[in-house]
């Protein structure tokens, strides 16, 4: 029925941001004309969580080994907003963009999607 997902990431600097996900991020991307890059991400998987106020998104990045990751990144530079922290259901952590936003990592501790057929 549905063929994949696709992420909106808004932010006052998009091309650094786009080059940040291009260059140190390393992620597949098309050009779908005048410089707007869409990028090929990792399987996906959504979660709905109950909320007592307005609805909100948000976006992770998943990885199977968080400390590898962030120092892979501090490697290239990248700074880390937020150092790992247990959250119980997993390994939290944040790295900021270029513009300055704040993206989310984590290394999940509870089942997962992934290798579920479409």
């Amino acid at each position: 029925m549905f063929s994949g997902s696709h992420v909106i990431l808004y932010t006052p600097d998009a091309e650094a941001d786009r080059a940040f996900l291009r260059d140190v991020l390393g992620f597949g991307h098309v050009d779908a004309g005048q410089g707007w890059l869409i990028f090929k991400l990792p399987p996906a998987e959504v979660a709905v969580h109950p909320s007592s106020g307005e609805p909100k998104h948000e976006f992770y990045l998943m990885c199977e080994d968080i400390a590898a990751v962030l120092a892979k990144l501090a490697e290239r530079g990248t700074e880390i907003s937020r150092p790992v922290s247990d959250q119980g259901w997993g390994l939290l952590a944040s790295i900021r963009l270029p513009s300055g936003a704040e993206l989310s990592l984590y290394e999940p501790r509870h089942p997962t999607a992934h290798g579920l057929p479409h």
